[in-house]
């Protein structure tokens, strides 16, 4: 049996990349490049990369990016925009929670909570954040957003996500956010790529800023810092507020 973010990201290229939430690849990619400092000899390893819009973007920017995700219909929609503008970019099937490399890349990303927070479990979660951290090199960054828990302490999930997909496909209802997991459950309702409409029952973790600092720190990284994070405009001036829907993470190994 599929798990509810395997069954939404069937033949969903298409209409993911309609989505409002994925508007901002630009905007995102130009802070990612201040990031490392315009350094094209670094390589990227982008976690959850979906229909590859940041490693696209990226790549044809000059950076070396290796894109992998869990879905063979946002795999495939990737190939097929690469190809189309003739880029050569390495995208493979992987498990975040199972990665086959070992102090390869100099950043990972994870953009759009990719592979985090999505998984059933907080252990899962945890182990995609070793695993990124496996496969940096010493001194390796990871650069990645992820839902803001101190957002559903003042404010309703499900008024904020209906607002947001007023311009997108996905819709959001019977939000119930539970204090004690701090995981929003709710049924989202899209439309594929052929016409087909879905019903998932979803769940989705939010995390304190505390609790990513402590789980950064035990998957083996030393310097960590939280930003606020909005769409297509990440800056480090942000700090982090209960306004923030998303985070900004940045973990040096």
């Amino acid at each position: 049996m599929k798990h509810w973010y395997e069954e939404l990201f069937e033949n969903y290229g298409v209409q993911y990349d309609m989505e409002v939430f994925t508007q901002g690849t630009v905007g995102e990619c130009d802070f990612l490049e201040q990031e490392i400092e315009f350094n094209r000899t670094l390589k990227i390893l982008d976690i959850g990369c979906g229909t590859g819009r940041h490693s696209i973007d990226l790549t044809k920017r000059g950076y070396n990016v290796t894109g992998i995700d869990l879905s063979d219909s946002q795999l495939e929609k990737a190939k097929e925009k690469a190809a189309m503008q003739k880029l050569n970019i390495q995208f493979q099937k992987q498990d975040a929670r199972n990665l086959p490399f070992s102090e390869e890349f100099d950043v990972a990303i994870m953009i759009c909570e990719a592979a985090f927070p999505l998984m059933e479990t907080d252990e899962m979660n945890h182990e995609i954040l070793v695993n990124a951290g496996r496969s940096l090199k010493p001194g390796g960054k990871l650069i990645f957003t992820t839902l803001n828990g101190l957002f559903p302490l003042f404010h309703s999930v499900k008024e904020f996500l209906a607002q947001a997909s007023g311009t997108g496909n996905a819709v959001y209802d019977q939000n119930s956010f539970d204090l004690m997991t701090f995981r929003d459950h709710n049924i989202t309702e899209v439309v594929d790529d052929y016409g087909n409409r879905k019903q998932l029952e979803c769940n989705e973790r939010y995390y304190a800023p505390s609790e990513i600092t402590w789980l950064l720190k035990t998957a083996g990284f030393s310097k960590i810092e939280i930003f606020g994070a909005k769409l297509g405009a990440f800056n480090r001036n942000d700090k982090l507020t209960t306004e923030d829907f998303e985070m900004l993470v940045i973990a040096e190994k």
